[in-house]
């Protein structure tokens, strides 16, 4: 990658996405395109087509996730698949119809506890 290379990252607010943009600046990269989830749902592909064919970024990071606690997971788990994997599908579909030259896509999963009761 470049300096100036358009470098979008979803999830840009959570633990990872908060660390790779923390990460990215420090190496120079002054290029990164960032969007809260009000701002841009990754669920609605529409959406996430739009924000591609507008800002044609070179570069995605998706650190993007619904994400919960051991109880919200247990209580809603179609949810979570259901919204993970559209937010997947749609980033994935749309950074390779726009030619995005490289994609990582951090997948998610819930850590529990080691002694839980």
């Amino acid at each position: 990658m470049n300096k100036h290379d358009k470098i979008y990252l979803a999830g840009h607010n959570g633990l990872v996405g908060s660390a790779i943009i923390r990460k990215l600046q420090s190496y120079g990269y002054d290029n990164i395109i960032t969007r809260t989830h009000k701002e841009l749902d990754l669920i609605d592909q529409a959406e996430v087509e739009h924000f591609f064919s507008e800002n044609k970024p070179d570069y995605v990071f998706l650190a993007a996730a619904k994400v919960g606690g051991i109880g919200a997971n247990s209580h809603y788990p179609a949810d979570f698949i259901y919204n993970n994997t559209m937010i997947g599908f749609n980033v994935v579909n749309s950074a390779y119809k726009h030619k995005v030259k490289k994609l990582i896509n951090l997948g998610s999963s819930c850590i529990y506890p080691r002694f839980y009761l």
